[in-house]
């Protein structure tokens, strides 16, 4: 596992994208993450504006004659999506001038975009059976408009069983909440063998954990709410495509259902961006540091971190990811101690999401649509001081004891 890139970084033109960026380069044309992460989607300099442009608020702009140029409505185009498009862009797929990145108002948003601008009446699709609460919901809607959903867990790879004829293959790995993880390139093979497209849930991965299409994945589709933006104050979503036709189809979606982020929102969240690298690099260290803490815990079962090398799925996501992520699963023995632990922390916050600069827990079975024990504990590891975090959590956890 690489702990930085080192391949080409510098500014890309993507389509629909109208602003000329920054090269982020260094004297030898590469990049690392915190470079980039700081740098990407940043105009070119002006003398006498921002480095960043402020967040442009407008329904409409000035459109004399036909309606030609970038921006017309807004709901179609902003400037300060254009910024926060190419920066993901470039997370997501340095050095690439073939991809197209759209923001959403939501990681659903996002999710949806995909899912039913790809999906007809008679279309199979391969979800994930242990993967985000919500996708039950959706399951539900896409059988409604008539497809056919076909169901697989994340580990083994098991959806190699299920995929002749789908159009569809959607991933979600390292699965949420599990952290069970598969092999993106080999299924991806498998998919595209088949005529199938496949879009991978990046969201608890982030763009600096791992690059989904240079895994061989048509798309990469995240909640920026969780990890890209850090500071659980924004909700926001984005998929990012290598296939033009596929994304004018999720651009057609996105202009149709109006699921569009606010300017304010897109702005904070290209803000955020510049400090990824530097979050993300605290809490994936502090989260190996809380694994190895609770590893050594009796009451503590079904830990799960893919960075811990006896971890089920730590060989195939060392292959593939460059990071392993800021979450950490494991289940007490009962529901009331599980309470009883949250109860008593005093740096973890009770919430849910993960991803944050502030840590997280909570019980997930109180949501009802995780297929976990009563005591599962899903924990996003923050920013704090790690021996910190570690000594509040092993302290809730002797103050929890019956």
């Amino acid at each position: 596992m690489n702990d930085s890139a080192t391949d080409t970084g510098g500014g890309t033109r993507q389509q629909g994208q109208h602003f000329q960026a920054v090269d982020g380069g260094n004297a030898a044309g590469r990049t690392g993450d915190g470079t980039r992460a700081v740098r990407a989607g940043l105009p070119e300099p002006v003398k006498h504006e921002p480095t960043l442009p402020g967040p442009v608020f407008a329904a409409h702009f000035h459109l004399p004659g036909d309606p030609t140029g970038p921006y017309t409505y807004g709901r179609d185009e902003n400037p300060t999506w254009t910024l926060l498009e190419r920066a993901i862009g470039e997370l997501e797929a340095p050095g690439r001038d073939d991809v197209e990145t759209l923001v959403f108002a939501s990681g659903m948003a996002a999710i949806s975009s995909v899912l039913f601008s790809q999906l007809r009446a008679g279309d199979a699709v391969v979800l994930p059976s242990d993967g985000y609460q919500v996708l039950p919901l959706v399951r539900a809607q896409l059988e409604a408009y008539g497809v056919e959903v076909r169901t697989a867990p994340t580990g083994g790879d098991a959806q190699l069983d299920v995929l002749d004829g789908a159009k569809l293959l959607w991933i979600e790995t390292p699965s949420n909440p599990g952290l069970d993880v598969c092999d993106v390139r080999r299924l991806a093979e498998a998919a595209h063998a088949r005529g199938a497209l496949v879009a991978v849930d990046n969201t608890l991965a982030s763009p600096l954990g791992q690059r989904p299409l240079e895994l061989g994945a048509d798309f990469s589709v995240a909640s920026g709410t969780k990890q890209l933006t850090g500071h659980g104050d924004i909700l926001l979503g984005y998929v990012t495509g290598r296939d033009a036709e596929a994304m004018t189809a999720v651009r057609r979606w996105r202009k149709i259902v109006g699921a569009i982020p606010g300017p304010m929102e897109a702005w904070l969240a290209h803000r955020s961006i510049a400090t990824l690298e530097l979050r993300v690099a605290r809490q994936n260290s502090t989260a190996l540091k809380v694994a190895e803490a609770l590893r050594e815990r009796p009451e503590v079962s079904g830990l799960r971190y893919p960075g811990l090398p006896d971890d089920p799925s730590h060989k195939i996501a060392s292959q593939q990811m460059r990071r392993y992520g800021c979450v950490v699963s494991f289940t007490l023995p009962t529901r009331a101690r599980a309470d009883r632990f949250l109860d008593a922390l005093r740096l973890v916050d009770d919430a849910t999401s993960f991803g944050g600069v502030r840590s997280t827990a909570e019980r997930r079975g109180r949501w009802g649509g995780d297929s976990v024990p009563e005591g599962f504990i899903r924990l996003s590891v923050g920013a704090e001081d790690p021996e910190d975090l570690v000594a509040d959590l092993l302290r809730a956890l002797d103050e929890s004891a019956d």
